[in-house]
């Protein structure tokens, strides 16, 4: 698995010959025009960080072979706006290119008691790597590469790190940190690489730009 990280949660995950792009969001809003070759588009929530309306439909004009998948929550806005999905919620599944796609629904974090939360689906990718869009839920079974949050108006740094704790993956890398300036990332990755190192997991500090290999 090739991992491209645009930025935030925009990642664009190569697999079996199937290439996955996750929440293009407005952070990386200015790096959507050059992404080509894509077959699905997976979102995990309608909040603007994970989706950018003008952005998708570039996006859909360059790949127009691309198609995709949400929930049935982000699909109503889309449906709004004329862009076509595909509902993959709940604890569905499918497989395209002999790669299995899961969603997995988990509840957004509370960013405030009065505000309301959408629909949030984390996905499975080819049974190995697990995304939660804004949730630290554990999904409740082994986990090989986990892209984690590690920061934002939801959570703490010391609650991404307990939940990395919590579901034990063997590896994961950091998401959800495009509120950060490049400059000042140090204590969002470093400190969960070293905390996460006594606990036997490989952080991968992963930045905007950067690719790896799982």
């Amino acid at each position: 698995m090739h991992i491209t990280k645009l930025g935030h949660c925009c990642l664009i995950i190569e697999i079996s010959g199937l290439r996955i792009l996750t929440d293009p969001g407005k952070w990386t809003a200015e790096r959507h025009a050059s992404i080509k070759n894509i077959d699905v588009i997976l979102i995990t929530h309608d909040h603007s960080d994970h989706i950018h309306v003008e952005s998708i439909k570039t996006i859909l004009q360059n790949n127009p072979q691309a198609k995709i998948y949400t929930n049935s929550g982000t699909g109503a806005s889309l449906t709004k706006i004329g862009i076509a999905f595909e509902t993959l919620e709940g604890t569905s599944k499918i497989s395209i290119k002999d790669v299995e796609l899961e969603a997995f629904d988990c509840d957004h974090e509370v960013i405030y008691s009065s505000v309301p939360l959408p629909q949030n689906t984390g996905y499975w990718i080819g049974k190995a790597l697990f995304y939660p869009g804004d949730s630290l839920t554990n999904p409740g079974r082994p986990v090989n590469i986990l892209a984690l949050p590690v920061t934002g108006p939801w959570m703490t740094i010391g609650q991404g790190i307990d939940y990395a704790k919590s579901v034990k993956p063997k590896k994961c890398f950091p998401v959800h940190d495009g509120y950060v300036k490049e400059g000042s990332l140090g204590v969002f990755h470093g400190l969960p690489q070293k905390m996460l190192a006594g606990a036997g997991i490989d952080f991968v500090p992963l930045k905007a730009g950067e690719s790896t290999d799982f």
